[in-house]
């Protein structure tokens, strides 16, 4: 019993570092912010084109980063690959940006009735944002632990 009490709190405080990083945060904030986007009227918008490969893409380039910042969360252990996971799914982020402003623009031009669709790809691009800013802060757990290892 003592044992599994161990394990229950080495287990407990690798949650608790893993929801301390502030790269965390910003991950998964752009996965709720990438889920937020199928509630506004350009996924509307865009599922209602006559051409269903858009709002097909949009759906799927959309899901995608989703799904990808949070299993990028739980590979805080190894930089390296979480780096290059986080660029990956800044790079479908890009694609679904694309497709929001495609959708955007293909309602008539910019203006102030587009307000709620605006809004809807401002939501992607604070995503694509927020996904930077993570890969940001995980290059800077990188080089210190590169420096703490020197100092050693």
């Amino acid at each position: 019993m003592v044992k599994t009490f161990i394990f229950a709190q080495n287990q407990k405080r690798k949650f608790i570092s893993v929801i301390q990083r502030l790269q965390t945060v910003f991950l998964a904030l752009a996965s709720l912010l990438n889920l937020s986007v199928y509630f506004t009227p350009i996924y509307d918008k865009a599922m209602a084109d006559p051409q269903a490969w858009i709002g097909y893409g949009l759906a799927v380039s959309l899901m995608i980063p989703m799904i990808m910042n949070v299993v990028c969360i739980f590979l805080y252990q190894n930089r390296k690959n979480q780096i290059v996971w986080v660029k990956r799914t800044a790079l479908v982020q890009v694609i679904a940006f694309a497709f929001g402003v495609g959708v955007l623009l293909s309602l008539g031009g910019v203006g102030t009735y587009l307000w709620d669709e605006a809004l809807g790809t401002g939501l992607i691009a604070l995503g694509l944002i927020l996904e930077i800013l993570a890969l940001r802060y995980i290059r800077k757990d990188e080089e210190l632990v590169r420096s703490m290892d020197r100092i050693r």
